[in-house]
């Protein structure tokens, strides 16, 4: 029984590092492969709609939400972020593969501010993203030129079974951008600081 174990483990393990080869890399907005631990602006796919990804207070209270900078006055970049993939070793960000998100900027809120998904909106049904806690497994898939962010983690928890996966898109309440999962997918780009 130790031996067939032993085997479906050294089998994952190959696939694992067989699918990692196998998928593009993510590209920034001068072609070149995103890579881990260095930062990178996340700006809309569509210019002249918004600024770039932040973190927004919607309610006076802590956590903050990921959201987008607004187009006026100025257009602001937003925060930059890290990304840091979940197969240790990895140095190049990878198409649908599964990595973590962290904003690299302090907040009035004593917490992490890494992605993580947050509660379900009993209204609309939507699951806002926010930084509070362990970081959620999130991936960047190709659509065209652009890119969307998709929550649907596999590799980071293959015990998970099939989880509600959801594209990344904007919402609009009260005037600010949130980036909300269950909706229209948004379109990004990303540009290295």
């Amino acid at each position: 029984m130790k031996t067939v174990a032993a085997l479906s483990l050294s089998i994952w393990l190959v696939s694992m590092v067989i699918g990692t080869a196998a998928q593009p890399a993510v590209l920034d907005t001068d072609g070149q492969p995103l890579q881990s631990g260095v930062e990178y602006y996340v700006l809309p796919g569509i210019t002249d709609v918004a600024g770039g990804l932040t973190l927004v207070d919607p309610n006076d209270s802590c956590p903050l939400y990921v959201g987008q900078e607004p187009i006026a006055p100025v257009v602001s970049q937003g925060f930059p972020v890290i990304f840091k993939p979940f197969a240790d070793g990895e140095t190049i960000i990878r198409e649908s593969r599964d990595l973590t998100v962290t904003f690299q900027a302090g907040s009035v809120c004593v917490q992490s501010t890494a992605w993580t998904v947050g509660k379900v909106n009993p209204e609309t049904g939507r699951r806002y993203i926010v930084t509070a806690g362990e970081a959620d497994y999130f991936n960047i898939r190709k659509n065209g030129g652009v890119y969307n962010f998709v929550w649907c983690p596999a590799e980071s928890c293959p015990t998970c079974g099939r989880p509600r996966c959801g594209s990344a898109g904007i919402v609009i309440e009260n005037d600010k951008r949130l980036l909300v999962l269950d909706g229209p997918a948004f379109p990004f780009r990303f540009r290295r600081v």
